[in-house]
């Protein structure tokens, strides 16, 4: 079982307690580290590992808020806290409409829960936190960059998420924390954006993708219930997609799920959906998810090696494939 990293963010990306108004170091405490086991056979094992490792913030008695991709088909979850405890936690619920993922402790963490901001609240150039496990030589003075709508290969979008720099390096589940002490956002991925300079030499920037807190409030409570959000599933084709030349392409296909029954392939071309035309990622998702739940029928007209043709496939529920976690 790991123990804590041994890295440290570079002094100069440090929070110092002196530019907050709030308790540092106490905020700082309810980060936990967040290590999770996966068995070899489950679905998401080949993509996403079978040991996966990152953050956790306490946000309530015993319960950690992290990022859903950590702890998904997780058979065993381990807290790591900042004084060295570690105490075994069970994966209690996730939502892959958000990318919010829960974790109930087993054991007692005597730990603050931090309180849930505003993230509607938060403007670029406000200043932020980003809080990892171990405190402040793990955590990252950052600020706000953008509020504007994200699209994820992985049939993934927000209508505003939330990017920040510097990037903290070990991103996944770290707690975005607001100038009043609150939690606004959890860490989801590093993204690069170039930046032109005068000379014309290009500077590549790295920031990170934060999932605003206030997506959370509406499905907290199905989320501790029931581990999932109580309402009908997206359609879901197991397709990767991105954006190339205003056009939506096929870059990977999932094993076993719809897309890959109706044997898509990675280079065709999305030119429509259901008979609209569509030119980018987040317009798909919009239009597939508007054609109703999961089991819906989907057509889609392609484009594949000079012939255009129409398919039809037949959604599925993202969660079906996924391992339930055991509770121990």
């Amino acid at each position: 079982m790991p123990s804590l990293t041994s890295w440290k963010v570079p002094p100069a990306a440090q929070p110092r307690a002196e530019d907050f108004c709030f308790d540092l170091h106490q905020i700082l405490r309810s980060v936990v580290g967040l290590h999770a086991i996966v068995p070899a056979d489950a679905f998401t094992a080949e993509t996403l590992g079978t040991e996966r490792s990152g953050n956790g913030v306490v946000i309530d008695d015993g319960l950690v808020l992290t990022i859903g991709y950590l702890i998904t088909e997780a058979e065993t979850v381990w807290l790591h806290l900042g004084d060295g405890r570690v105490v075994e936690g069970h994966a209690l619920g996730i939502d892959p409409d958000t990318g919010f993922g829960l974790v109930q402790a087993l054991g007692p963490l005597d730990l603050p829960a931090v309180p849930l901001g505003s993230s509607a609240a938060a403007r670029p150039g406000d200043r932020v936190l980003i809080g990892g496990v171990g405190g402040a030589e793990h955590s990252v003075a950052a600020y706000i960059v953008a509020k504007q709508e994200f699209s994820g290969y992985w049939e993934y979008l927000l209508d505003e998420a939330i990017f920040t720099t510097p990037s903290h390096p070990n991103w996944g589940g770290t707690a975005l924390i607001s100038e009043r002490g609150e939690l606004i956002g959890i860490g989801s991925l590093q993204i690069e954006r170039e930046q032109s300079e005068q000379d014309d030499n290009v500077e590549i920037e790295h920031l990170n993708m934060m999932v605003p807190i206030d997506l959370l409030k509406p499905i907290l409570a199905d989320l501790k219930s029931a581990g999932r959000v109580r309402k009908a599933a997206r359609p879901w084709l197991g397709l990767y997609a991105a954006e190339i030349d205003d056009q939506v392409v096929v870059v990977g296909v999932t094993p076993r799920a719809p897309a890959a029954r109706a044997e898509l392939k990675p280079g065709d071309l999305i030119l429509a959906i259901n008979g609209h035309q569509v030119d980018n990622c987040a317009d798909f998702y919009r239009r597939l998810w508007a054609l109703g739940p999961a089991g819906v029928t989907v057509p889609l007209t392609l484009y594949r090696g000079g012939d255009t043709f129409d398919v039809e496939l037949v959604s599925s529920d993202r969660f079906k494939p996924l391992k339930k976690p055991r509770l121990h």
